[in-house]
């Protein structure tokens, strides 16, 4: 069990977490803990737009959940976003989780760093933390961050090469800092390896309000888009509508690269699978599980947490056969890989 000397807010947990989250999203994942309930509770996380389910991003930090829960046997709760939420909307149900006694709370997704950085002011013996490029500046904050740029320069090594037409695509879910990470880092691998492809790229939305990250729909209108100006690799950073971008390379019968999660490996995507070269991942579900531990273990992480190619918590999935099979495609992969660790190619995030 945990200690109590974990938390401050020791025996908050008597009140129902559903009844304290009914505000502000719904909770997807309750197990019991077979201590009392003066214990302090586990891993809490609070996922972004797309919630549970998209394949992706917020699956994989479920994954790091789930990890978490069987390896150190607590309770922990996992919950949904609202439509149209506010700041002040996170901030509530960051706090209702720290009020219960969770403990790391992790935020999924940059939009989380106004409410992050409210409730670590309200509780500074809780440890929490956030997923993506959004610096919290507070001793109990960890920013887990990663260099997606990096893996998706690979992405544009493995389109550039994959290619047939001369052209490939990339769909940004919305116009923002973190998203032109990974068209700075695909542009970039595109061009280093063959300046003759030609790279559409595309936003969804310029806000995420607008659904950039969470239809659908959207990814697959503007790859059919992409597909009919010859493009025959696609490359998606968008969240949930990244599932669209995959169907409609499916239906054309061209290459989708996914992002995040191994995509190929994802039971919803199964259909789709033989379509999907290979995935641009970022080890989330690590990132997740290793703040988790560092609090189980009395050594919680704070500030900065960066997560690259070098450290191996970014880069591309083979599983792919007709990917991993890949000979020349692989060494050209591997040659892009170790220039980035060592220095000499220096990838643009921007």
């Amino acid at each position: 069990m945990r200690r109590l000397s974990r938390l401050s807010v020791a025996g908050a947990a008597t009140a129902s977490l559903a009844l304290a989250l009914s505000a502000c999203g719904g909770t997807s994942t309750e197990s019991s803990s077979s201590g009392s309930k003066d214990d302090n509770k586990g891993l809490a996380i609070a996922y972004d737009i797309g919630g549970k389910g998209d394949q992706s991003f917020n699956d994989a930090a479920y994954a790091g959940l789930e990890q978490a829960k069987n390896e150190f046997k607590y309770e922990t709760a996992d919950v949904e976003p609202t439509d149209g939420e506010t700041d002040a909307d996170k901030t509530q149900r960051l706090v209702s989780l720290a009020k219960q006694g969770y403990n790391p709370i992790i935020g999924v997704g940059y939009a989380y760093a106004p409410a992050v950085k409210e409730a670590a002011e309200k509780y500074p013996d809780t440890t929490f933390g956030i997923v993506d490029d959004a610096t919290v500046e507070a001793d109990n904050v960890a920013d887990l961050v990663f260099a997606e740029h990096e893996a998706s320069y690979l992405a544009g090594v493995a389109a550039a090469k994959s290619t047939k037409t001369n052209t490939v695509g990339f769909v940004g879910g919305v116009d923002n800092p973190l998203i032109h990470k990974f068209k700075a880092g695909f542009e970039q691998g595109v061009k280093d390896t063959n300046s003759k492809v030609k790279v559409i790229s595309q936003f969804l939305t310029q806000t995420a309000e607008e659904g950039g990250f969470s239809s659908p729909d959207k990814g697959k209108a503007a790859a059919e888009g992409q597909i009919e100006k010859k493009a025959d690799v696609v490359y998606a950073a968008a969240g949930l509508s990244g599932q669209g971008v995959i169907e409609a390379a499916a239906a054309n019968d061209v290459w989708a690269i996914g992002v995040d999660s191994d995509q190929y490996q994802q039971k919803a995507l199964a259909a789709y699978k033989d379509h999907i070269l290979t995935s641009a991942t970022k080890d989330v579900a690590k990132a997740v599980y290793n703040l988790a531990k560092a609090v189980e273990d009395g050594k919680p992480e704070g500030g900065i947490v960066r997560g690259d190619l070098k450290s191996g918590e970014v880069g591309l999935a083979d599983s792919n056969p007709e990917f991993k099979g890949n000979a020349e495609l692989q060494k050209a992969i591997e040659t892009a890989k170790e220039k980035i660790i060592s220095g000499e190619i220096k990838v643009k995030s921007s």
